[in-house]
């Protein structure tokens, strides 16, 4: 299966089991305060067989194709953690995973698992909006020595903001599907009406001001 079916797959699945909602007339309010048209959960395609194992084997197909041989597989806590763990039991490889902060007691570790220093990872990640928390996680790799080889997640909103932290972080990434791909899909299978699209490629351009 080609890239572009993949997204559009992707995009499908993601509708509909409502992983995303799309309600341009009744945004949503993300974490950041931004107003938003989309509202993405990628944990409820855990609770789907086979939404699962169709992600599990895409990401880990598209990880050996664009990443090669690698050592470990990372997830990122809290959504990265289960779809990593998938993908590393799909190839066969140690895992383990990233905190958002690290420990408050104990051994105050933000890395969890067995040392796996000086391998080649990938990490992975379940939805980039700026890439800000994924990038967190790839700098806490690269200072506890592993060699970070790139990215893999399920969905990016393709912000320009998020490509630009990427590049600045040398971090090569992917996602399986995007924006772009999910919107085109919605419109032709009307989960949207047409008059919504062009609202929804305005908040696309300008997530952090829209509908103020």
């Amino acid at each position: 299966m080609n890239n572009t079916e993949t997204e559009k797959q992707v995009a499908e699945f993601l509708l509909q089991i409502k992983a995303i909602k799309l309600q341009p007339a009744n945004p949503f309010t993300w974490a950041s305060g931004w107003k938003s048209p989309i509202y993405c959960d990628n944990r409820v395609t855990l609770s789907h067989p086979t939404i699962r194992t169709y992600i599990r084997q895409q990401l880990t197909l598209a990880i050996q194709e664009k990443f090669g041989a690698v050592g470990c597989i990372a997830g990122v806590a809290t959504a990265g953690i289960p779809q990593g763990a998938l993908v590393a039991q799909e190839l066969g490889l140690p895992f383990i995973y990233v905190r958002a902060k690290p420990k408050e007691h104990g051994t105050g570790s933000m890395i969890e698992g067995d040392d796996m220093t000086g391998k080649r990872v990938v990490v992975i990640e379940d939805l980039i909006s700026t890439g800000k928390s994924s990038l967190q996680a790839v700098s806490a790799l690269r200072d506890a020595g592993y060699d970070v080889a790139g990215l893999a997640a399920i969905f990016t909103y393709g912000f320009d903001i998020a490509d630009k932290n990427f590049k600045n972080a040398k971090c090569p990434y992917f996602a399986l599907s995007n924006y772009n791909a999910l919107v085109s899909y919605a419109e032709e299978n009307q989960y949207i009406k047409s008059g919504d699209v062009e609202l929804l490629k305005e908040w696309r351009k300008s997530p952090d001001t829209w509908g103020k």
